[in-house]
């Protein structure tokens, strides 16, 4: 077959490129180094949350939003500082990321036969001023279906277009290099890795059995990120949090491993924004892995107390769902790389979310009688077997006890007592008053005033060592890795520029590996629900621009 474009990976990015492609009648060669069992890549595994601006769903929630607080949070949250150069490119993708979410986004995705669940998340509060990082309103819209219900209309597309002759599929094809020609992309080159029966997630073999090459008019990168290669997120660790942790867990599987950077930078790709990288500080070990270092992020309401690992809450605004990197940040300079939730069974039973596909069977399965069981006492199935079978849960029925079981879990005796029962019983005054000086408190009770927190996600203000709400629960927080914000700088037709700022001819890329457009598009933050909508909006992008480019 003669190929119109490579796509190289199938994750969301590269079907939703590969299907916009065909749409315009381009034949495409789809290479990916994982069995087909991991078709979808990422996404699969995904919540399922979308950025989403005055959406249906956020004006049936009394929720005003608009373009123009999106676009300010934006600004706030990216804190872009390096303007002309490795930021100009992700600051246009930014601006033409918000106009498509408060726009066609989800009139597009609706058509596609994607729906949403009715009540919307509040991720990423912030917690600074109106300038400064976070969402100033609930812009959390989860798919209903979850990730799984994302990539499939874009899944169907190609495997439609496979049937029709327009996609020659290669899985278990690593590409090791990127063919070029008088400065020109001209195809990928690579071996052929033995068949693999391993299930979607589960490491595969590396044995190789063949090799290959393979030619295109131009060649697509949709590789995803470096966050299941623990070595290069330490390479790249921004000096500004100090050392990387020595213990991290991971949030996606190991062939997440950033190959393809390295490969298309020496095709004349330029990298920028290395040192940008979003990790998540709510990682716990998951009981039942499916890869390596297998971790799960929780996906907390507002009340649990925070501590770091010797005992000492986190100064504000580091509360549960706030700030995501400034937790980080605080986290790292406490000279550990783990911290510590203390909480009751009334908050985790309304408050604990875990993220992924596979931790929300009700959503995923779009069971409306099990959705509607979590408003019922008790935790969720999942959130009760990391409770019974997890490693970094203590439950207790007393303060001693449960301070007790977190030092015997470290085997390091770091917590005192004394110091954990005055911060709790300090708190616990606070909210014996309508009025307080704690600003967690101030954000608990806040919340109330959104109908969608005050039904399913944040409980009641209360006592933490009121027994009434107990038992009482401790969970060690590992950091987890996840995503890439730095990448292949790319300008808004999806075409790879060099170290000059110059298009290298033939040469694309969309989704993570160009940090979810123009290397970049988040700069130092994210406000959440952008990373599978960035590897939609950038296919999109990308496909269409490049289905035009190859009719002129």
């Amino acid at each position: 077959m003669n190929y119109d474009v490579i796509v190289v990976g199938t994750g969301l990015a590269g079907l939703v490129a590969a299907s916009e492609l065909t749409d315009a009648d381009k034949k495409v060669l789809l290479l990916d180094q994982e069995p087909e069992a991991s078709f979808g890549g990422q996404a699969w595994w995904s919540f399922g949350g979308l950025f989403l601006v005055d959406s249906p769903e956020q004006r049936r929630m009394g929720i005003k939003d608009s373009r123009e607080l999106a676009w300010q949070d934006w600004l706030g949250a990216a804190g872009f500082d390096r303007e002309e150069d490795e930021d100009y490119w992700g600051k246009k993708w930014a601006k033409a990321y918000v106009d498509f979410a408060s726009g066609e986004k989800r009139k597009w995705l609706y058509d596609l036969g994607v729906r949403f669940f009715p009540v919307v998340g509040w991720a990423e509060r912030g917690g600074y001023l109106a300038e400064g990082h976070g969402n100033s309103v609930p812009r959390f819209h989860i798919v209903w279906g979850t990730g799984p219900g994302l990539v499939k209309p874009f899944e169907d597309r190609v495997r439609k277009a496979m049937a029709n002759g327009l996609v020659d599929y290669r899985p278990r094809h690593r590409v090791n290099e990127l063919l070029t020609e008088k400065g020109a992309v001209i195809g990928a080159r690579g071996e052929i890795l033995v068949p693999s029966s391993a299930a979607r997630g589960e490491a595969s073999s590396r044995d190789v059995v063949g090799d290959f090459e393979f030619h295109a008019k131009a060649v697509m990168v949709t590789s995803g990120g470096i966050g299941g290669n623990h070595e290069l997120i330490r390479k790249n660790w921004p000096a500004r949090l100090g050392e990387a942790p020595k213990n991290m867990i991971s949030g996606v599987p190991q062939h997440v491993d950033g190959r393809m950077l390295a490969i298309t930078e020496k095709a004349g790709g330029r990298i920028v924004n290395r040192d940008r990288m979003w990790h998540y500080t709510e990682g716990i070990k998951n009981w039942n892995p499916v890869w390596p270092m297998h971790g799960i992020r929780i996906l907390p309401g507002p009340s649990s107390l925070w501590l770091d690992a010797t005992g000492k809450r986190f100064p504000a605004p580091n509360f549960p769902g706030f700030d995501t990197l400034g937790t980080l940040d605080a986290i790292m300079k406490t000279g550990y790389d783990y911290s510590w939730f203390i909480l009751t069974q009334k908050i985790i039973e309304k408050e604990f979310a875990l993220s992924g596909s596979e931790q929300n069977p009700d959503l995923t399965g779009k069971s409306i009688k099990k959705v509607l069981a979590r408003v019922l006492p008790g935790p969720t199935s999942p959130v009760k077997a990391f409770m019974d079978k997890g490693e970094d849960f203590v439950i207790a029925n007393t303060l001693p006890e449960l301070v007790a079981g977190m030092n015997k879990l470290t085997a390091v005796n770091l917590l005192n007592l004394d110091d954990i029962e005055r911060q709790i019983v300090a708190r616990d005054r606070e909210i014996d008053n309508k009025f307080t000086k704690d600003l967690q408190i101030t954000a608990m009770r806040g919340a109330q005033n959104y109908l969608g927190d005050k039904l399913i996600r944040v409980a009641s203000p209360h006592k933490i060592l009121d027994a009434k709400m107990g038992p009482l629960i401790a969970v060690r927080l590992n950091i987890v890795s996840r995503k890439t914000l730095g990448g292949l700088q790319t300008d808004l037709s999806g075409r790879v520029l060099d170290s000059s700022g110059n298009p290298v001819p033939g040469l694309f890329a969309a989704g993570e590996v160009s940090g979810f457009g123009g290397g970049g598009i988040h700069g130092y933050r994210s406000l959440e629900g952008t990373f599978v909508g960035g590897c939609l909006f950038t296919g999109r992008q990308a496909g269409r621009a490049l289905a035009k480019e190859l009719e002129s």
